[in-house]
């Protein structure tokens, strides 16, 4: 199977390499004055803050499921794709990403220790300036969807909850970003829940990146409702789960990683070797994820040597 491990283009100026993502900036001209980025994704799997493995496919899945998301949501809010010069890739506007990052939330769920589900369960009520009813249990639908924003750590850093006062006292945003930035964002959250609940699916949360280009017009950045930015449950099966008390099916894209933390401590020993069949499973998760979210069926794109090559014949046009 054919894997994309990295993207590294000598070619391309200016590179920048993420955890998925290899990216590269390409200069300011008459046409796009704040300049392009390439964002290549890659098919690394990233937790417990390293690469894990790379899983066929998954770049393009991943890309090819914001880019139908995308174009679903573009008269709520635009973004910052300006071409698909391959699957995997997209040529961006270079943005000023906005310091918070707006999760919205429209069930009782989550892990984390940010996750609206976690702070509920230590007898918390108050967080992220909303109020939360007593007696709410474990993945019920909230009253109404609600956002819970946390700073965006640039620096490496953990982001850290925030509330619309502090995000204003603070001056992260002015007050006519945040309300932009809110408003927006509860529009697109209410659109993906409409569009995935005509695919059998419910939307449970997700996040969102903005950013502003050199006249100052916010748009969005990144990616939008994929499953790696949001939380899927698979409609049929919700509520015999929450009267049994237990989680809702999803996408387990989190079986890798269930399976390494099952093996080692993953934030400090050496990685077990993941086996292939391991990364087989993985890689059909995110078939599945693409194909039930855009009711497409996935057609890998086999030309090219290599999935690297295909891209770098693609990106020939953007060589220094």
């Amino acid at each position: 199977m054919r894997v994309l491990s990295h993207a590294r283009i000598r070619e391309l100026p200016n590179p920048y390499f993420g955890k998925v993502r290899d990216c590269y900036d390409l200069p300011a001209d008459a046409s796009h004055p704040s300049g392009r980025r390439i964002l290549i994704a890659s098919d690394r799997i990233s937790a417990f803050d390293r690469i894990l493995a790379a899983i066929p496919y998954k770049g393009q899945i991943l890309t090819q499921i914001a880019r139908f998301w995308f174009d679903r949501t573009a008269d709520i809010m635009p973004n910052h794709v300006l071409a698909y010069p391959d699957p995997n890739v997209v040529i961006g506007q270079r943005l000023n990403i906005l310091p918070v990052e707006v999760v919205v939330r429209g069930y009782l769920a989550g892990s984390t220790s940010t996750s609206v589900l976690t702070q509920y369960k230590q007898g918390q009520r108050a967080m992220y300036g909303h109020v939360l009813p007593d007696g709410l249990r474990d993945n019920q639908i909230l009253p109404q969807p609600i956002i819970t924003p946390t700073s965006k750590a640039f620096d490496g850093g953990h982001d850290a909850p925030l509330t619309a006062d502090e995000i204003l006292s603070q001056g992260l945003l002015t007050a006519a970003q945040w309300d932009e930035v809110s408003t927006a964002a509860l529009a697109l959250f209410a659109r993906g829940q409409q569009v995935a609940a005509e695919r059998g699916l419910i939307l449970v949360d997700t996040k969102y990146e903005f950013g502003t280009d050199t006249a100052g017009q916010i748009l969005i950045a990144d990616e939008i409702h994929t499953p790696d930015s949001s939380r899927y449950w698979i409609a049929a099966g919700y509520d015999a789960a929450f009267e049994d008390g237990t989680r809702p099916p999803s996408f387990d894209k989190d079986v890798i990683r269930s399976w390494v933390a099952a093996r080692c401590d993953p934030y400090h020993d050496a990685l077990p070797d993941i086996p292939a069949e391991m990364i087989a499973a993985t890689s059909a998760v995110y078939v599945q994820a693409y194909e039930a979210i855009t009711g497409q069926s996935f057609a890998p794109d086999l030309s090219g040597d290599s999935v690297l090559d295909r891209i770098r014949t693609a990106l020939q046009p953007y060589f220094a």
